[in-house]
């Protein structure tokens, strides 16, 4: 669902691969590194105590069960992640990363393991549309795909950037910028854990996404052991459980 695009140089991704490893070596090492950033509820961040949790936490731990391995979670800032996954810093990373066309010529990505949408979020009373957007100030964290489609708005007078989605959650209540946009799933669940009913509206959808991890570029064996891992937590009811659990639904692509 999220994220936007980083553009690696060939000579970089080459020397990179060289510490990329293949299925064959994480199973051999029987632990398997996973990269996610840690501030973007409900998928990925650090609860009241410190521990990571959420939706992509859980189903990453589920995935790695599944495999026979142990996970190892390292969490780093958004936008640096893929830069990390292609040096071998992270074996595959599960952080909302929507899939576009600019990403997948860095990094390879596994079938969907949940579609969503980016959505106008602001004050009761405030822009909803696209087209209320217009002479308005936008807030997206940066590297996002929300960061390039409020870009793409005619007549947004500024897309201002964060490097935190509650960041720019505070802003908003702050009446610093007229709209936030998010994740529709991010912005639910922000509204709810502030209860913030009586203040935040949901607006429209700007675009639909699919989400998905991401493997270092020809990484294929670890690919489609990860593939095989999610179809299988698909069919035999882990993953509707786990979905349900954070969301009230089962958030796969239909």
């Amino acid at each position: 669902m999220r994220k936007a695009l980083l553009v690696f140089g060939i000579l970089a991704l080459g020397l990179a691969f060289a510490q990329v490893r293949s299925f064959d070596q994480i199973k051999r090492s029987g632990e398997i590194r996973i990269g996610t950033e840690g501030e973007f509820p409900p998928f990925n961040y650090f609860d009241e105590k410190n521990q990571l949790t959420g939706f992509e936490v859980d189903l990453g731990n589920a995935i790695a069960e599944k495999l026979g391995l142990k996970p190892r979670w390292i969490a780093q800032a958004f936008d640096s992640l893929l830069i990390q996954l292609n040096q071998g810093r992270f074996d595959f990373v599960i952080a909302s990363h929507g899939i576009t066309e600019e990403r997948a010529k860095a990094v390879d990505f596994t079938n969907p393991h949940y579609c969503t949408g980016g959505i106008i979020v602001s004050k009761k009373g405030g822009p909803k549309t696209r087209k209320d957007l217009q002479g308005k100030v936008v807030g997206v964290q940066i590297g996002t795909t929300y960061m390039e489609a409020a870009q793409k708005i005619p007549g947004v007078k500024q897309v201002r950037t964060y490097q935190k989605d509650p960041d720019a959650l505070q802003d908003l209540l702050a009446g610093r910028i007229d709209a936030w946009i998010t994740d529709r799933f991010v912005a639910k669940e922000a509204i709810q854990e502030r209860k913030l009913e009586g203040t935040l509206q949901l607006g429209e959808l700007v675009f639909q996404e699919r989400v998905a991890m991401a493997v270092a570029k020809g990484n294929k064996s670890l690919l489609e052991a990860l593939n095989q891992a999610l179809a299988d937590l698909m069919k035999d009811g882990t993953y509707a459980q786990i979905s349900k659990k954070w969301f009230g639904e089962d958030v796969r692509c239909k």
